[in-house]
Formats: structure tokens, sequence, C-alpha cells
């Protein structure tokens, strides 16, 4: 089942246009990468989806539903909630504040209860410092604390924006372990990730964006495959 459609949608910063006529849709219990260099349009595209810019032109479906012009605060009560680039996460609240923060839209104890239950099983070194400020933690852990944070909300698809960036590796082979596991729970990902090798290998699909056009598409194994992909974004010749 289709759960996330964009179709021909189009951003603009003023007079300049960050992504041009993009489609592409996100099926429910995929996971699925957007690659593409700096400045390719991958986070206006995750912006553009959370609600936090709009369109120019085209439209956002999800499910049956015309979110095209929907707020953003609206769209997490839907069932999509952003782990955004850059973690934002509150320095000066603790772990637990933090994470209490994303249980916006949720009706009852028992779901705020059941969330944290969840985050805390995912991320035992969250439930370890709970009581620890965000701004203490390392990058990782602050990460964790992003994903962790947009996970509890109960999304039907989760947007992670470079949720490996700035990281030791030991914290990114982790990190995409969660990722991996989030998805076997049943959460759908939509993942912007520069390192295209693991964003690439745990997609069920993925596109590739260039100056804000989608210019390639397929399972992740083909595009690991695909000659162009592999020494643009690959490293290797």
């Amino acid at each position: 089942m289709t759960l996330l459609e964009l179709k021909d949608v189009s951003v603009h910063y003023g007079r300049i246009e960050a992504i041009h006529n993009i489609s592409f849709a996100v099926e429910e219990g995929e996971i699925v990468s957007l690659i593409g260099a700096n400045g390719a349009g991958k986070t206006t595209t995750m912006r553009t989806i959370s609600g936090l810019l709009n369109p120019s032109s085209g439209s956002i479906r999800f499910e049956d539903d015309d979110i095209t012009k929907l707020k953003a605060h609206l769209r997490v009560v839907l069932g999509i909630s952003q782990a955004p680039e850059g973690r934002g996460i509150f320095p000066g609240m603790t772990v637990h504040e933090n994470l209490d923060m994303g249980t916006f839209g949720l009706k009852t104890r028992a779901n705020v209860d059941e969330s944290f239950e969840r985050v805390y099983t995912l991320f035992p070194r969250l439930a370890e410092r709970k009581k620890q400020f965000g701004g203490t933690m390392s990058g990782g852990e602050q990460q964790m604390l992003a994903i962790g944070r947009a996970l509890m909300s109960r999304p039907r698809v989760l947007l992670l924006d470079e949720p490996s960036m700035g990281l030791a590796p030991q914290f990114i082979k982790q990190i995409f372990s969660i990722i991996t596991e989030i998805n076997e729970q049943g959460t759908t990902i939509l993942l912007v990730e520069q390192n295209a090798n693991q964003a690439l290998a745990r997609a069920h699909r993925a596109f590739v964006l260039e100056t804000g056009e989608i210019t390639r598409s397929g399972t992740g194994r083909e595009l690991l495959n695909d000659p162009a992909v592999k020494e643009a974004y690959l490293g290797v010749g």
C-alpha cells in the first residue's frame, strides 16, 4: 500500500528553485533512501514532507489524504515524524524531557508509557542517562535521542535526515542497525543519508537527487551496483 506520495513537487527559496517536479512514492513497510551531493535538495524534500516548507507546485498525499497544505504539527498527529539534520535536541533539558516533547498528539497516558518503553528498549543508553542533560551527551548519543524523540509520537512514517552525520564509526554501525530494527518493527522509513553505502545497503528502494531532480531510481541493490552511482557516491571509479 502506498503510504506517502509526492507528485510533481517543486520548492523555491525566493527565485531559486531547490527541487524541481520530483515524484516518488513510499510503500508501507519500506526503507526508502534518498542520496545525493550537498545542495541536491534532499533536506528540502524532507522539510517539505514534514510541513516546514511549502511546495511551489505539486502535491503530497499521505494514504488517501492530500496533505500539501496541512500544518506541520497536524502531520505529526497524522503519523509523519522527523529526526532532523543536526539533531535539534534541547540541550538544557534532560533525556527524558526531550523524549517527552515527542509525545505531542498521543491521546492517552498508556500510549505515552508504551512509547517510552519502546524507545528505552531500542536505546538502552538513553535509559541509563534519562536524567542527563541532552547537551552534555556525545554526538552519537544525541543522535539516538533525536531518533527516539521522533519515535515517541508513534509515527507511520519516520523521516531521518543524515542520521550518521559527524558520528564515530562505531556509532554509525549502531545507528544503522537500530534503523533496520525500527523498520522490522513495522515503521516505514524515508532516509536521507550521505553515507551512500549504508543507505543503499539498507534500502528496499532508493532515489538519486541531483540539482533538485531525481535522476536515478531502483532497488538499493541495483543502485549499489550502478556504475555511475559507484563513481559519484561510493568512491569506486
